[in-house]
């Protein structure tokens, strides 16, 4: 049994069930695999008198995790590709920061939102991941790569909130003090505007959590023509619904815009993002398109980019430009997803 796809809970009701043993025995166990990368229990404390519930514990428990078969780096940042048993792929990014790197991790294969300038919408839905798949990107990052993840972004392949039980319960996997011990503070989950979706997610009450908004359009016509989930979901629907999440009193939404040339860039595109972003508190995150395959559209230039950033921030929004990372390697914001997946299928 994949011990990443357990939350402790269901750890512990599985040693009660196998071994008659309790809470004290699962989190030292949850412990060593997830905050360790360790299921070798021979010199845990908890276990110097029970080597022979070690054993038995070793043999039914396992950290599984699908071969990664490729691995790239430039300029910092590491893209790395992990393939399942039926062959899809999945991609999961390590961006550096200063001090520590932030991992975009995916949740899907494919997606089924299919906005236009984004490669892994591309290719459909093709499969979703497990909660287990997601913790396991985490995992890989950690204690294969060595690598100090300090932030989580739910933003690599696929739709967050249309996998929402598997990311929901990857999220616990992950905040288990007992574990990672990571905090809502540190992940952030990203959405088209699944407004179902972020409905769901607001029952849950997780005021520390971040929520990010795709939105790269305030005008209905225009976003509906970019991210087919506008249709669905217009803004004046999207809106309410951000008006109505229980944000805590010092939150923030962070409102992603991929600048777009001759799309979405012009003063009145402008003038549309600041009306709709009143009564919301927000981040703005201005980033320039990254070209993918089949290219549809033109990355905006330098200029462009501070002359929009320069209307927003007028306006008394706060904003932050967000230069491409990891372009090259078909990692950056946009790029994910390997189109060979779709037409081998």
């Amino acid at each position: 049994m994949n011990i990443l796809d357990l939350t402790i809970d269901e750890l512990v009701e599985q040693f009660g069930t196998r071994y008659n043993k309790g809470r004290f025995h699962a989190e030292a166990v949850y412990r060593e695999s997830h905050r360790f990368g360790n299921l070798d229990l021979s010199g845990t404390k908890e276990f110097k008198d029970s080597s022979s519930l070690a054993s038995l514990i070793e043999n039914d428990f396992s950290v599984e995790l699908w071969p990664v078969v490729q691995s790239t780096q430039d300029a910092g940042v590491t893209k790395f590709v992990t393939r399942s048993d039926e062959k899809y792929e999945y991609e999961t990014v390590v961006i550096p920061m200063k001090n520590y790197n932030t991992l975009c991790v995916s949740t899907q294969v494919g997606c089924k939102m299919g906005c236009k300038f984004c490669e892994t919408g591309k290719l459909g839905l093709l499969r979703q991941l497990s909660a287990g798949e997601i913790v396991g990107q985490v995992y890989y990052a950690k204690h294969v790569l060595g690598c100090d993840i300090r932030n989580i972004v739910y933003m690599g392949m696929g739709e967050p909130l249309d996998n929402f039980d598997s990311v929901v319960k990857s999220v616990n996997i992950l905040c288990e003090d007992k574990g990672m011990n990571f905090n809502h503070g540190n992940i952030t989950i990203s959405t088209v505007g699944d407004v179902a979706g972020i409905n769901k997610l607001a029952k849950l009450n997780w005021r520390n959590l971040k929520l990010a908004i795709s939105l790269h359009s305030a005008d209905d016509v225009k976003r509906t023509a970019m991210m087919p989930v506008n249709k669905k979901y217009p803004l004046k629907v999207l809106k309410q619904s951000l008006i109505d999440y229980p944000l805590k009193e010092s939150g923030i939404f962070f409102i992603e815009y991929i600048l777009i040339k001759g799309v979405n860039d012009s003063y009145v595109d402008a003038v549309s993002l600041i009306d709709f972003l009143k009564e919301l508190r927000v981040k703005v995150n201005l980033m320039p398109y990254n070209p993918g395959t089949d290219d549809l559209y033109t990355a905006p230039s330098a200029d462009d980019v501070n002359q929009f950033y320069q209307w927003l921030e007028e306006a008394g929004l706060v904003v932050v430009k967000r230069m491409p990372k990891g372009q090259d390697l078909m990692a950056a914001c946009g790029q994910l997803g390997n189109k060979e997946l779709k037409r081998n299928r």
